[in-house]
């Protein structure tokens, strides 16, 4: 750090990515969650399009991107706010609807930016613990009085909340806005979208990185009642209103024409994962229940940290957080069915080296 870096930051633990090797030492990359599927083919071509405009400002409004969001969701235009990737809309949350008298509250074992955001604008904080089993008991946020993260489906868990759980908690709270961060929704979740309208404290992110094979674009959105919308296009007006290029909104508006190959990719993965799953826990895996297009998994055998390392040093990367709770976790993201035979067989591999 410098002598000129302001005594508000002096402490900031930054998020830490995943890992995106350059060496050509990983041959099978399942450690940040990508689509192992290439986007919409009418998305690439939008980009081809609009790059030949790439003179010219976006427009700061996302019009035709949120029209497009609005024939998909149900939603007035007007309920959507776009962002460069969905963790932007989420420190653009925690800007608008946390500080000392809104409080935000979130589950310990969850996505790790959460808690760097808090720190970043120095709103107080509480990390709810989840349960033994890593699921969240409803209980502990029924009228909190806090501003509310919540991770549907969570991560690093995949584990997923009934939407009628979530719809008790946001009753629960009229006066404080509860976030439902719908980064893995569609590999098995239930969207809130829906109760947009039904709840004006109702704040839902998603993000194309995912399920619409986009992570390098950067582009996700929130959706809200429409005085919320306004409070966070305030935040993102006085950021940067040009926060999406115009080759990213045009492939944004583009992907949502080809709905049917974003569910195709969506089936392929949920069915290699559960395949994947069964056969990890016969292995003697344990394996949390996912709803998304990952899976958290542990192994008495082998510590988390030994099973990443010995992976890694085959050219497979998974993910590993240090974390006391889940530091004998890795997190696998579901590749294609190729990657994750490849997978499984350098595990298998593994654990017959343990024996000898």
């Amino acid at each position: 750090m410098s002598r000129f870096l302001s005594d508000r930051l002096s402490g900031l633990e930054p998020y830490v990515p995943g890992e995106q090797p350059k060496d050509g030492s990983i041959l099978v990359k399942l450690n940040t969650n990508e689509s192992p599927f290439p986007p919409s083919e009418k998305a690439v071509a939008a980009v081809a399009e609009e790059g030949k405009n790439m003179r010219l400002y976006s427009d700061p409004n996302g019009t035709a991107l949120k029209e497009k969001l609005s024939q998909v969701y149900g939603l007035d235009p007007c309920c959507f706010v776009l962002a460069n990737g969905s963790d932007e809309i989420l420190d653009f949350a925690f800007q608008a609807f946390a500080d000392d008298l809104h409080p935000a509250a979130f589950p310990d074992v969850t996505y790790g930016f959460y808690p760097v955001f808090a720190r970043k604008y120095g709103i107080p904080y509480r990390e709810i613990p989840l349960k033994d089993d890593f699921t969240l008991d409803p209980e502990n946020y029924i009228g909190t009085g806090e501003t509310l993260f919540i991770a549907n489906p969570n991560a690093p868990t995949g584990i997923a909340l009934e939407r009628q759980v979530l719809e008790r908690i946001i009753s629960s709270n009229p006066d404080h806005v509860v976030v439902v961060d719908e980064a893995y929704v569609d590999f098995g979740g239930e969207s809130c979208i829906e109760l947009v309208n039904k709840f004006d404290n109702l704040l839902v992110t998603r993000t194309y990185s995912k399920s619409r094979s986009m992570a390098g674009a950067r582009l996700g959105f929130g959706a809200c009642c429409p005085e919320l919308a306004r409070d966070l296009e305030s935040v993102r007006n006085s950021t940067n209103p040009y926060n999406v290029n115009r080759m990213t909104l045009a492939a944004g508006a583009a992907a949502l024409d080809d709905e049917a190959y974003t569910k195709k990719c969506c089936a392929e993965i949920i069915r290699v994962r559960d395949k994947t799953a069964k056969e990890l826990q016969t292995l003697g895996f344990s394996v949390l229940p996912s709803s998304a297009n990952f899976l958290f998994v542990k192994n008495p055998k082998i510590s988390g940290a030994d099973l990443y390392a010995a992976l890694r040093r085959r050219g497979i990367l998974v993910r590993h957080f240090s974390l006391p709770r889940i530091e004998d976790f890795n997190r696998v993201t579901v590749g294609t069915a190729e990657q994750m035979k490849i997978f499984l067989d350098n595990v298998k591999q593994i654990l017959e080296e343990i024996k000898k």
